[in-house]
């Protein structure tokens, strides 16, 4: 029904019962469940072709319902990335990286400042983090490590990237997201494992009491309403990490441990 709608574009349930044969009553049911989706809205149709009687309703796919059907980006990305680094090199392909991700990092740190704001004392850092990038889409996820009494810091864990196939080939894209986090969290992180490079989630890892600058509040462990935050009994192993650190972002941003893999 959604592919008769992008290809013949806005229809009413009894124009879209005659081109599939099944009864408008039916149409419609299905039509219920894609309106509850976001799938498709519902509008009238245009004066001039309206008959006698109750107006009739026409439905069309929303941003959402063409979403749903196949998209080239990441060829288009890679195709442009493929020609910045042909004529500017490895260095401009992280020039567009850290602008790619600007507009995130910006949100993100708002998010951090609104709750530090509204909260009674200091915030975990990683777990709000945590949920901004869950908002971005990142399904993200802040795991304390170590047992009571004692803390061996956090994994930030992201089940979703929306780049996997372009950071694949271009790992400036997941250096950059990495020099992100480390600034949003106040501290150096390492990146243990990433999507882009064949593992299931992307894991960074942030040490036990990050030293932040003095001007910020020193954070300290608390559980914020629907925070995103659980123990992690098998955390990924630090030793995963190759031993190199990544030279330092354009900006000025605390010293970062990543996982080089080729692409």
């Amino acid at each position: 029904m959604t592919a008769l709608l992008l290809e013949h574009g806005p229809q009413s349930a009894a124009e879209l019962a005659a081109r599939l044969g099944i009864s408008p009553a039916a149409v419609r049911r299905h039509l219920d469940g894609l309106l509850a989706a976001g799938q498709v809205a519902e509008r009238e149709a245009p004066a001039g072709r309206r008959g006698r009687g109750r107006p009739a309703r026409r439905f069309t796919l929303t941003e959402a319902g063409r979403a749903s059907f196949p998209h080239a980006y990441d060829d288009l990305a890679l195709t442009a990335l493929r020609f910045v680094a042909a004529h500017g090199g490895p260095d401009a392909v992280r020039e567009v990286a850290e602008l790619q991700l600007a507009g995130l990092e910006e949100r993100c740190s708002a998010a951090v400042e609104q709750a530090q704001r509204d909260a009674a004392g200091p915030v975990d850092r990683a777990e709000v983090v945590a949920a901004a990038l869950t908002t971005e889409g990142y399904a993200a996820l802040a795991l304390s490590l170590g047992g009571a009494g004692s803390s061996a810091g956090e994994q930030l864990c992201q089940h979703h990237c929306p780049v996997a196939h372009v950071a694949a080939e271009f790992p400036q894209l997941c250096e950059a997201e990495t020099a992100v986090i480390s600034r949003l969290v106040g501290t150096h992180v390492q990146r243990l494992a990433t999507i882009a490079h064949g593992d299931g989630i992307c894991t960074t890892h942030i040490p036990a009491h990050p030293p932040l600058d003095p001007a910020q509040h020193a954070p300290a462990r608390i559980t914020a309403p629907g925070g995103n935050k659980a123990d992690l009994p098998h955390p990924v192993p630090a030793g995963r990490a190759s031993a190199g650190t990544a030279g330092a972002s354009t900006r000025s941003t605390p010293s970062i441990d990543r996982e080089r893999t080729p692409a």
